[in-house]
């Protein structure tokens, strides 16, 4: 049996992706891999399941140390599907992306890659999400080859808190100042939609808009260490209780 660490991958952006390939490729001297990823893009799905439809998977590469499947679901259905019915070796490692596209600040909550990571993380195992700032679908990642093996072989040996994954965005620059471990910053997306019409009549709403940052002069979070091209390490917990308040309502409710 081999003695390599064993990941899981998964991504939002789909097994034929640019980002996931990389990826895979940079970690496969290191390491066993099983990818389980959408037979599509994904992307916004965060931590969606799927509840209506039946989930399907094919495995579309088999090579000794790797092996990737292509799932009908989402970034977390892609999780739960291989650890609960697929895998028969424990991960050390599930990893998420790399990502086109910034999953920093309030991106978090929406991204399909950190939702690779989140649950991971609940489901008892180190869990790490990697996101590039471009959309590209050819983005050049390769001056991230070296954070990737970096930041994975550090998270399998110094392990992580229950309940607790790693979020890593990359500057887009072709090299960046170091590495910072930080909050994430408080931002707000607004002007969302564009109202379009159809060629028939009737209104239909596109999504875009822009994302406002509600503390641009904060240099502790992942905003400020990307604008000035640090890699962005932020640690972020799955615990949505906001503890500040349990004291403050318990005395008044």
């Amino acid at each position: 049996m081999s003695t390599k660490p064993f990941l899981l991958i998964s991504n939002d952006d789909g097994y034929q992706a640019k980002g996931i390939n990389f990826l895979v490729e940079t970690l496969r001297p290191v390491a066993d891999i099983f990818v389980m990823a959408p037979d599509a893009p994904r992307s916004g799905a965060g931590c969606s399941i799927t509840s209506a439809v039946p989930l399907t998977y094919r495995v579309v590469r088999s090579e000794p140390g790797l092996t990737v499947c292509a799932c009908s679901g989402t970034p977390t259905d892609c999780v739960k599907l291989a650890l609960g019915e697929v895998l028969d070796r424990r991960p050390d490692l599930v990893v998420g992306g790399i990502n086109h596209g910034d999953n920093s600040s309030v991106n978090t909550h929406y991204s399909g890659t950190m939702g690779v990571a989140s649950e991971g993380a609940l489901q008892g195992f180190p869990a790490i999400a990697f996101s590039l700032c471009d959309h590209r679908a050819d983005a050049d990642f390769t001056p991230l080859r070296p954070y990737l093996v970096d930041l994975v072989m550090k998270a399998i040996a110094m392990g992580l808190p229950p309940f607790t994954c790693l979020n890593v965005n990359f500057p887009l620059r072709p090299r960046f100042e170091g590495l910072r471990v930080c909050r994430m910053a408080r931002s707000r997306w607004t002007r969302e939609f564009e109202r379009r019409r159809k060629p028939g009549g009737g209104d239909y709403f596109w999504m875009t808009g822009e994302c406002i940052e509600l503390e641009p002069e904060a240099e502790d979070t992942d905003r400020w260490a990307l604008a000035h091209g640090y890699v962005a390490v932020t640690p972020t917990t799955l615990d949505a209780t906001a503890t500040g308040l349990i004291d403050v309502l318990s005395g008044r409710l």
